[in-house]
């Protein structure tokens, strides 16, 4: 089976590249273009697919550690809660005069 796919797509290139050769140096211009603005448009997307997958992925491990540690109590500074306000020590020092 895949020695079967191998042949044709060899055998698909050898003829896009003989009709290559056939066409006019004009049309071979335009095949040309196109086929490259072709290869940059799928390439972009490809890498656009690709990025936004990691990145998302990424994203994902970033929430559920601040959940974990939102849940698991964060950072161990000393501070109070009084109802669902949280104060830490370093807002009860003296203040310094200006």
């Amino acid at each position: 089976m895949g020695g079967q796919l191998l042949a044709w797509v060899g055998l698909v290139a050898c003829g896009a590249m003989l009709v290559r050769l056939t066409i006019g140096e004009r049309r071979r211009r335009v095949l040309d273009g196109w086929l490259q603005r072709t290869w940059f448009v799928l390439r972009r997307r490809f890498l656009l697919l690709y990025r936004w997958r990691t990145s998302s992925r990424e994203a994902e491990r970033q929430a559920n550690e601040a959940i974990n540690r939102a849940r698991n109590g964060g950072a161990k500074v000393d501070g109070k809660w009084e109802g669902n306000v949280y104060t830490p020590e370093s807002f009860r020092g003296p203040r310094k005069p200006h």
